[in-house]
């Protein structure tokens, strides 16, 4: 099936030819029905085109003079006022057009005598000038119209862009500031879990670097990366964090934005693995079906702070940079919900994935 696309051929085509085409099926479809009437059409085409010779000036003193200088800054009563006497200084025109040029060529035998001054006659010929007159300022109203559409619409997504753009490179100084933090404590300690983490980091980095700067990743890297970061994690906390990560489902062609679900689990661990807490724990649940995701992220929290900790929980960096990303990125296909209950806090994503591509 061919399609068409009307913009380009609109915006693309020289602007000469479309006035071209504009006058000549102006002129064409009056003068058959004009020549229907005594079956002349010719002869009607001719007059036509006289009349054009007045028509075509008043048309483009209207769209380029009066529409850009009053209608467009919303001045209507200037405009409206200027486009009267535009009307009315035209149809005049026109009657000095059949006087001096249609008259002695197309009706020479005519003789009868008339005023060359007359108002009838100059109010009556206002109909060769308002409805061609009024045509040309309904298209060239709808193209600008069209166009400011169109420029408002690219600078909101030119808008959009930036600010994802500002999102994302957030996202890399934020975790790389936390997994440095965690590597100094390690040789701090002298642990000889340092190495690993530095091969680990590695790894990451160049999965941020080549992967987080797409527009889409496949499910099964992010989820690779997710489980990157809790080994580096594990190191850093041993024994006294318990970790469960579970991922049901086939995450097979399925994509999703980078680096978007990793703030969910950064910020479980920064909340869920307290100092102050002996024994931490935390429950990571990925569920994917067909073109839905569930993301379920649960940390311990320490009874001392609460609110304190309630309010870094919902306001951290990383936190807010992904709820914005998913209001930009995903508009009306998410649901974000945070609990807040005695011994835990609970993050629950839906996404809907049927507009990702794969």
């Amino acid at each position: 099936m061919i399609k068409i696309n009307f913009e380009k051929i609109l915006f693309q085509t020289p602007r000469l030819l479309w006035h071209v085409i504009f006058w000549v099926v102006f002129i064409s479809f009056f003068s058959l029905v004009y020549g229907s009437f005594e079956e002349d059409y010719s002869h009607q085409f001719l007059v036509l085109s006289t009349d054009a010779l007045v028509q075509i000036p008043v048309v483009y003193m209207a769209i380029y003079g009066l529409m850009p200088r009053y209608l467009f800054k919303e001045r209507y009563g200037d405009f409206f006022l200027y486009l009267v006497l535009l009307i009315l200084v035209g149809s005049t025109l026109v009657w000095f057009d059949y006087l001096y040029i249609q008259r002695p060529i197309f009706w020479p035998d005519d003789t009868w005598e008339t005023a060359i001054v007359n108002v009838g006659k100059i109010l009556k010929y206002t109909t060769k000038i308002y409805p061609v007159v009024a045509l040309a300022i309904v298209i060239k109203w709808f193209k600008y119209w069209f166009v400011q559409q169109k420029n408002t619409a690219r600078l909101a997504q030119e808008k959009l862009n930036a600010e994802l753009k500002f999102l994302k490179a957030q996202v890399h100084p934020h975790f790389l500031f936390n997994t440095l933090n965690n590597l100094y404590a390690l040789t701090l300690k002298q642990s000889s879990h340092a190495s690993e983490v530095v091969l680990k980091l590695s790894d990451l980095l160049d999965y941020m670097l080549y992967e987080g700067n797409a527009d889409s990743v496949h499910l099964g890297k992010e989820i690779k990366l997710v489980e990157d970061y809790i080994s580096l994690e594990k190191i850093r906390y041993g024994d006294r964090l318990q970790v469960s990560f579970d991922v049901r489902g086939d995450v097979r062609n399925k994509m999703i934005a980078p680096l978007l679900i990793l703030p969910f689990v950064e910020n479980c661990f920064k909340h869920g693995a307290s100092e102050e807490l002996d024994e931490s724990w935390m429950s990571i649940d990925l569920a994917v079906k067909e073109h839905f995701l569930t993301l379920k992220v649960e940390n311990s929290k320490s009874k001392n702070g609460i609110q304190e900790d309630r309010f870094e929980y919902k306001q951290g960096i990383g936190l807010k940079n992904v709820k914005r990303r998913l209001e930009l990125l995903y508009p009306e296909l998410h649901e974000l919900n945070i609990l807040d209950t005695e011994e835990s806090f609970l993050i629950v994503l839906k996404l809907n994935f049927l507009n990702q591509k794969t």
